[in-house]
C-alpha cells in the first residue's frame, strides 16, 4: 500500500470502476498460481535493500553504472540460484527476471548477465550435442562461466552470410583456429561482453579441408577463468555509451589465431569429424532456433514496455489538470479531453493484445519445438515468418507508443524521472536487435510471396496463411458492415491483396530479365507493406478470437471491458491503414466516418475504466520508477522529490561558480 494519501482524482477514477481489478490481474499474470508466485518474486527481490537505489542511475558515470549494474546482477544471479537449488526456477522466472518487469525495476538500463542465460545456455540446449550438453550446461547454469552470444559484427549484423570471421579446421591438432581477419570482422555489440562473460559462443564461417561449409557456433574462453585477464589472442572491451540499454556492457571481441579444441564446436546439428570430414545437417534453417526464441519472448516485452507507459501517462492525465473545456468550468483532468484519450487508449488496447498474441506465439513455439525434435519440420518455416513479422511491428508500435505516451505528458515527460526516457531506450532497441526490423519485415515476405505461388497452383495453405486461399477466389469483399468479424476479415483480404501485387510486380521484373534477389530488391517497398499487413490481420484475428474467448470466461463486468478494448484495436488499427481498405474495399465516405465515430465513442466507453485497467497491470512502483506515475498519484511531490536527489543541489554554490562564472562576470569591473 502507498505511504502518502491517494491523490482525490485518482481515487474518485478507481472508485467509478466498474470492473474488478484483481482479476483483470490475475489474468493478466497467467492465472492465479501465477499471480502469487509473482507476487513472492517481488517480494523477494524488490524488498531487498541491496536492490534498491539511494541516487538515481542517471547520475552515475558509465564506469559507475557498470559496477552498479553489476554488483545488482550477480545479487539477482545468487537469488536464481536459490531458487533452482529449491526446485522454483521455472521459465516465468527468468522471464521476470532478465526480459519483464521485475529486471527492468531492479536493473532499469539491463542485466550485464541477462545473455548468459537469454542466449548462451539457450544455444547449448539448442545447437549441442548431449555430451556437450552434458559438458558444459552445469557450469553455465552454476554460473562457474559466464557466457555470452558473439554472432553480430561491426561491418555485419543481420546478414549473416556476410558475416567475416573465420574458423579454419586443423586436423593435425584436431582443433579450430578463429580469426577476425579485419577491423570489420570484430564481434560487436554483445552483451556482457565488455567485461563481464570470460566465454562465447562465436558465430563463424567454417572451413575444413579449404572447403567453406556455412556458419558455425563455438564455445570461446576470451578471459582466464581465474584472473580474468584477456587470453592470448583475445582483444576485448566495452563499446561505450548508447541511448539506451546503458548497463548491459555491450562489448566488442577480435580474435587473432585462437585455437580451440573440436568438441567446442557445437555440433547438434552439423558435425566436423576429427579427419575434417563435415557432415551437413539435415535442414539448414535448424540453426536460427535460438533466435526464434528469443524473437517469441520479445513480443511479449513490448506489451510489458507499453503496459509501463500507458500506466505513467494515464495515472498522469488523471492527476493533470489544465485547459477548460467550458470556460465557465474549473480546469479539467486532461484526460476529459478526447484528445488526450486518443493519445493513451490505444496504447492500453495494444499492450493487451500484444501481450495476448505473445502468450498464443510462444505457446505455438514451444508446441513447433517440439515438432521439430521429432524431426518435423513443416511449420518451421510457418513459425520463422510469423515470429519475424510480429517481432517487427510489435517492436515497432511499441516504441512508437512509448513515445506517444511521453508527448501526452508534456514537458514532465521528458524528464528522466518521469522515466520514460529509459522505457524508450530499451523499446526502441529491440527494433534493432535480434534482427532489423526491414529485414524481418523482408524475410516474412520471402515467405509470403513463395506460399501465395503455391495457393495459385492449387496447394491448401497452414492455417496462419490460408486466408491467401479465399482471396484468390474472390475478386471483391462483399458485407463491409462494420462488425468486428468483418474488420479482421477484410484486414486479412487487403493483406492477401499487398501479398497479390508483391508476388506479381517480382514476377514482372522476372520477365524483363532480372533475377530473383534483383527482382526482391527492386520490390523491396511492396514485399515489406505486404509483410506488415499480414502481422496485422494475424494480430486481428488474434485480438478478435482471444480476446471473446476470455470474455467467456471472466465475469460479464470484465467482459464488458474486454469487448470494448478489442472494438478500440480494431477500429483504430483499421484507421491507421485506411488508406489500404480503401484501395482494396468498396468503402464509402459514410463508411469511414462511422468508424471515425465509433472510434471515439470506443474512448468515450473506456474513460471510466481507464485508470482502473492500468492499474490491473499490476506495476509495482518500482517496476514503473516514474514520478509521474506512482500508485498514490502524488505527480508534483515525487517530481520535487526528484530534484532533492540532483547532486547539483547538495550545496548551495556550485564550485563552478567560483572557478569560471565569478571570474567571467568580474572581467571587465
Amino acid at each position: 500500500m502507498p505511504s502518502k494519501p491517494v491523490n482525490p482524482d485518482l481515487q474518485k477514477e478507481r472508485s467509478t470502476a466498474t470492473f474488478n481489478t484483481r482479476e483483470f490481474s490475475v489474468l493478466w499474470a497467467g492465472g492465479e498460481e501465477r499471480f502469487k508466485e509473482k507476487k513472492a518474486l517481488e517480494k523477494m527481490f524488490l524488498e531487498d535493500p541491496a536492490l534498491q537505489d539511494d541516487l538515481p542511475i542517471s547520475y552515475l558515470s558509465h564506469k559507475e553504472l557498470y559496477e552498479h549494474s553489476l554488483r545488482k546482477a550477480c545479487i539477482i544471479g545468487e537469488k536464481i540460484r536459490k531458487l533452482r537449488a529449491d526446485g522454483e526456477d521455472g521459465v516465468d522466472t527468468y522471464n521476470a527476471l532478465l526480459g519483464g518487469s521485475l529486471g527492468a525495476a531492479i536493473l532499469k538500463e539491463g542485466n550485464p548477465l541477462a545473455l548468459h542465460y537469454v542466449m548462451f545456455v539457450p544455444t547449448i540446449m539448442g545447437q549441442g550435442t548431449m555430451d556437450q550438453q552434458v559438458e558444459w550446461l552445469s557450469k553455465a547454469w552454476d554460473c562457474e562461466i559466464i557466457g555470452t552470444y558473439a554472432q553480430t559484427e561491426l561491418g555485419h549484423g543481420t546478414f549473416l552470410r556476410g558475416l567475416e570471421t573465420r574458423a579454419d579446421y586443423d586436423a593435425s591438432t584436431q582443433e579450430f583456429v578463429i580469426n577476425t581477419p579485419s577491423l570489420s570482422a570484430y564481434k560487436w555489440w554483445p552483451g556482457g561482453l565488455g567485461h563481464t562473460a570470460n566465454h562465447a559462443v562465436v558465430v563463424a564461417q567454417l572451413y575444413t579441408k579449404g572447403e567453406f561449409r556455412g556458419l558455425a557456433p563455438f564455445i570461446v574462453q576470451l578471459r582466464d577463468s581465474d584472473t580474468h585477464r584477456p587470453m592470448p589472442g583475445i582483444d576485448i572491451g566495452d563499446i561505450g555509451t548508447k541511448l539506451g540499454m546503458k548497463g548491459v556492457n555491450n562489448g566488442y571481441l577480435g580474435l587473432k589465431n585462437v585455437r580451440v579444441p573440436l568438441n567446442n564446436m557445437l555440433m547438434k546439428n552439423q558435425q566436423v569429424l576429427p579427419d575434417g570430414t563435415y557432415v551437413a545437417p539435415k535442414n539448414s534453417v535448424l540453426t536460427y532456433g535460438t533466435m526464434m526464441f528469443v524473437r517469441c519472448a520479445l513480443i511479449r516485452d513490448t506489451a510489458q514496455s507499453l503496459a509501463k507507459a500507458s500506466t505513467i501517462a494515464t495515472r498522469y492525465s488523471a492527476v493533470r489538470r489544465q485547459s477548460p473545456i467550458d470556460p465557465n468550468q474549473p480546469e479539467p483532468q486532461i484526460m476529459d479531453h478526447t484528445t488526450q484519450q486518443l493519445k493513451l487508449f490505444p496504447q492500453i488496447a495494444k499492450a493487451i493484445v500484444f501481450k495476448t498474441t505473445g502468450d498464443g506465439i510462444w505457446n505455438m513455439y514451444n508446441v513447433i519445438s517440439g515438432e521439430i525434435e521429432q524431426g518435423n519440420l513443416d511449420r518451421l518455416p510457418e513459425m520463422h515468418a510469423l515470429s519475424c513479422c510480429l517481432k517487427a511491428i510489435c517492436s515497432a508500435d511499441a516504441a512508437a507508443g512509448v513515445e506517444t505516451c511521453r508527448l501526452s505528458c508534456g514537458g514532465h515527460g521528458y524528464m528522466d524521472c518521469s522515466n520514460f526516457p529509459t522505457i524508450y531506450g530499451m523499446t526502441t532497441a529491440v527494433c534493432t536487435y535480434e534482427g532489423e526490423n526491414t529485414v524481418m519485415l523482408l524475410q516474412t515476405a520471402r515467405y509470403l510471396v513463395k506460399v501465395y505461388g503455391q495457393a495459385l497452383n492449387g496447394e491448401k495453405l497452414v492455417p496462419t496463411v490460408s486466408y491467401i486461399n479465399d482471396a484468390i477466389n474472390q475478386t471483391k469483399f462483399v458485407n463491409f458492415d462494420g462488425s468486428l468479424r468483418s474488420i479482421v476479415k477484410a484486414f486479412q483480404f487487403v493483406a492477401a491483396n499487398k501479398t497479390r501485387i508483391a508476388y506479381e510486380q517480382i514476377e514482372l521484373r522476372r520477365k524483363q530479365g532480372h533475377g530473383t534477389e534483383v527482382a526482391a530488391n527492386l520490390c523491396g517497398t511492396f514485399l515489406t507493406a505486404a509483410a506488415d499487413l499480414h502481422g496485422r490481420a494475424f494480430l486481428a484475428q488474434t485480438a478478435y478470437t482471444e480476446l471473446l474467448a476470455l470474455s467467456r470466461e471472466v465475469s460479464p463486468e470484465l467482459a464488458e471491458v474486454l469487448k470494448v478494448v478489442l472494438e478500440l484495436y480494431l477500429v483504430d488499427a483499421c484507421l491507421n491503414r485506411i488508406g489500404d481498405f480503401l484501395r482494396f474495399i468498396d468503402l464509402t465516405d459514410q463508411d469511414v466516418t462511422k468508424l471515425e465515430v465509433r472510434l471515439e465513442n470506443c474512448l468515450k466507453r473506456l474513460r471510466p475504466n481507464a485508470v482502473s485497467l492500468v492499474d490491473s497491470f499490476d506495476l509495482h512502483d518500482r517496476v514503473l520508477d516514474s514520478a509521474l506515475g506512482a500508485y498514490d498519484g502524488n505527480v508534483y511531490e515525487h517530481i520535487f522529490e526528484s530534484t532533492k536527489k540532483n547532486p547539483l543541489n547538495k550545496e548551495p554554490v556550485n564550485g563552478a561558480f567560483h572557478k569560471y562564472l565569478k571570474p567571467f562576470m568580474k572581467a571587465h569591473l
